[in-house]
């Protein structure tokens, strides 16, 4: 009987003992298992999505960066004119004035008189230089060190419907290769015609931009809007 029962508690404590050894496997499984691992794994993949995400914000800030960008600096900025009466200088003025440019004068080494615009005369020299394309009215000294001008504004006076021809002078005078070049006339009644294009083929490897023509008496203002709308100025 003694033997029976001690055989019986022998049975019992191994029972007891195997149950104890399988609760502590289940208890440091998840230490180990895909539980922990995959929970690692959430917030890195979190973290490589929220990195794309910010990588793409920074893309589009930087398009609208570029797309915001202010206009291109033009460098330095020359305003050339000639004038005869003094209308044509005085928008000149206004030009450099706005633009913070330097400002040269177109001086013929003739002067030009009375008799020389005398419209009324069939012989007056305005007339004769117009009617001959050849024709190059000499110029009293030259714009040193052109080549430091990225930007040149051209003005004159329109006689005959046409720019005089000391500005073919003017323009053959110099290397305007690369730069950006626009050109602004003066005149009571005459429109701008076709002086700009003229003129333009004595340059034909620099950036055009479009030309205009004020009347006589044409205010700072109206110049201003001229050089915004060509991008010279805000």
């Amino acid at each position: 009987m003694k033997k029976f029962w001690l055989i019986l508690s022998v049975l019992v404590l191994v029972f007891f003992v195997s149950c104890g050894d399988s609760d502590d496997e289940e208890t440091q499984q998840p230490a180990d298992g895909n539980s922990e691992t995959e929970e690692n794994t959430e917030p890195e993949e979190k973290d490589d999505a929220e990195n794309q995400q910010d990588g793409e914000e920074q893309e589009t800030g930087d398009e609208t960066t570029d797309d915001n960008q202010e206009p291109q600096e033009t460098g330095k900025i020359l305003v050339a004119y000639f004038s005869y009466t003094g209308n044509t200088k005085l928008l000149a003025q206004y030009a450099a004035e706005l633009l913070g440019a330097d400002l040269a004068e177109i001086v013929p080494a003739q002067p030009y008189t009375a008799d020389d615009t005398n419209y009324n005369s069939p012989d007056c020299r305005a007339r004769t230089e117009y009617n001959d394309p050849a024709s190059r009215p000499a110029i009293s000294g030259t714009i040193e060190n052109m080549a430091q001008y990225d930007t040149v504004l051209i003005a004159h006076p329109i006689w005959y419907g046409d720019a005089p021809r000391i500005m073919d002078t003017f323009m053959e005078s110099y290397d305007f290769s690369g730069k950006t070049l626009t050109t602004f006339c003066t005149s009571a009644q005459s429109p701008l015609g076709s002086s700009a294009e003229n003129l333009k083929k004595f340059a034909t490897s620099a950036t055009w931009l479009e030309s205009r023509r004020f009347e006589i008496g044409s205010s700072k203002e109206q110049v201003s809007e001229w050089l915004s709308s060509i991008g010279l100025a805000e």
